[in-house]
């Protein structure tokens, strides 16, 4: 028997068959070859047409089917995982009435900050542990306000996994895990935000009808079957977002697990059982995905925007050929790198620094004592400082930091990056080879509830090294306060 996991992403889809008995990875493709398109109207805007997603889920799991070999018939369950915050809103067909705004859509900012303000801050931190901010909640919003004719032939809205989800089986539904995403959860009562829907006049009747997260959530249909090559009455049995379902696919289960990627932007996911939270913007909590109301384990989310995509920048921009030189010539040069300094934050304004924007910095700069190494170094540093001053404020907001875990396709594979934050933090990094897709594929046989044994799986199969704390942490700790200090100052001045 065999599982098959979607990851559907704003930039392609990427689809995993596993072996549901080992959960062996058997195959791993993505599609398109190029990134799909984001439509942007206006500035600020996102969107994408939710068919877009399909037809390329649809061409992705033929393809993993073939080139896995496996006979189709066999596949009997379905995972997915899918681009968080996102509005797909539906006729009673399931025909999209408009493209999907998606997650990097800003246009609803000051729908979601005014009803922060005017259902107010503690009710909205107590009831919601956020502030409803610019997530599916304010987006369906918008459409209420600005495109009155689409919003009153809505039967249903859904989160982009939904849809995928209905795509396959025909039926309209949603979890609590995804409302919680979309801030339409009210963890005070333990059901929808009405109240939140209710202030924002819309109709509750909306909501598609709630399911666990690791059940039979609907089973594929004749019309599902013919489009995807998945055989008719597999189930699907999870759905996530990518954050929680990236911890889920490193075994971040428990209260003091943390799950990390250092992509292009970075973030920083930490499982608490802990609902305290004084920070309703900078950080974002959400119903993990093994949250239940007897076990209330939620992901304290924390996002920076400027992280890879720095040195990204500095390959494309410096001459360089690879990583791999960079992270050479970076290793030639001691911790601090000579008093050079860079920001990392140029990638638009940062929720961790209340939403300034105060770009990319290169400070200190001696054009007498530092080289191209230099700045490599400097930047893999300064990313892991703000990965580092990330973590501090999430541990002044109640999250317990006892181990990290990241994938293995990442700034993580770099021993500097690595190091500089396993030391600084003071515990363990764990790398582990898997992604997305593979982890949602390997949640359809989670119907279980066995997430120890689930977990174990992952730590044989999957588990490459561990980066230690260094026991010398004086040059790294000089390194991140001299960070920290021309920080402060470029806040100061915005």
């Amino acid at each position: 028997m065999y599982y098959i996991g979607f990851d559907i992403g704003s930039s392609s889809v990427k689809v995993a068959i596993v072996d549901a008995a080992t959960g062996e990875n058997l195959a791993a493709v993505h599609e398109p070859e190029n990134e799909m398109e984001i439509n942007a109207i206006h500035s600020d805007w996102a969107e994408q047409n939710p068919d877009t997603w399909w037809k390329y889920a649809c061409i992705a799991s033929k393809r993993a089917i073939k080139e896995s070999k496996i006979d189709a018939s066999k596949i009997t369950g379905i995972g997915i995982s899918y681009q968080m915050h996102g509005l797909v809103v539906v006729d009673k067909q399931g025909t999209p009435l408009r493209d999907s705004i998606i997650w990097c859509d800003s246009r609803a900012v000051n729908i979601g900050n005014d009803a922060f303000n005017g259902i107010g801050k503690d009710i909205c931190a107590d009831k919601l542990l956020n502030s409803p901010g610019n997530f599916t909640a304010s987006k369906l919003k918008w459409v209420l306000d600005n495109e009155k004719e689409t919003y009153d032939k809505i039967y249903k809205y859904m989160l982009p996994g939904d849809y995928i989800a209905f795509k396959l089986t025909g039926v309209f539904n949603t979890t609590k895990n995804g409302l919680s995403e979309g801030i339409l959860w009210d963890y005070e009562s333990d059901s929808v935000a009405d109240f939140l829907l209710n202030y924002y006049g819309i109709d509750p009747s909306l909501t598609p009808d709630i399911v666990e997260n690791f059940s039979d959530q609907g089973a594929v249909n004749t019309e599902g079957s013919e489009a995807s090559g998945i055989p008719v009455g597999a189930t699907v049995n999870y759905r996530a977002g990518d954050q929680p379902n990236n911890a889920l696919s490193l075994n971040v289960f428990n209260h003091g697990e943390v799950a990390a990627t250092g992509g292009t932007s970075g973030v920083i996911y930490a499982v608490t059982n802990s609902k305290k939270s004084k920070e309703s913007s900078r950080i974002n909590n959400f119903a993990h995905v093994n949250y239940a109301k007897d076990n209330q384990i939620l992901g304290k989310l924390m996002c920076i925007n400027g992280s890879g995509i720095q040195y990204r920048w500095m390959k494309d921009n410096l001459a360089a050929n690879s990583y791999e030189e960079m992270n050479n010539k970076a290793g030639e040069v001691p911790v601090g790198s000579d008093g050079l300094v860079v920001i990392p934050f140029g990638n638009g304004a940062e929720r961790i620094l209340n939403n300034k924007n105060v770009g990319s910095q290169y400070c200190n700069l001696n054009f007498n004592k530092h080289s191209d190494g230099h700045m490599y170094r400097a930047a893999l540093e300064g990313i892991a400082f703000s990965f580092v001053y990330g973590m501090d404020i999430l541990k002044n907001d109640n999250a317990v930091i006892n181990v990290i875990r990241a994938g293995n396709d990442n700034l993580f594979r770099s021993e500097i990056f690595s190091n500089t934050v396993a030391t600084l933090i003071g515990h363990e990094i764990e790398i582990y080879n898997t992604t997305g897709s593979v982890g949602a594929a390997r949640a359809a046989g989670l119907t279980d509830g066995d997430f120890k044994k689930f977990g174990d799986n992952i730590t044989q199969n999957d588990h490459v090294m561990t980066y230690m704390p260094l026991k010398n942490k004086a040059p790294y700790e000089q390194a991140y306060n001299n960070w920290k200090t021309e920080l402060e100052i470029l806040l100061k001045n915005k």
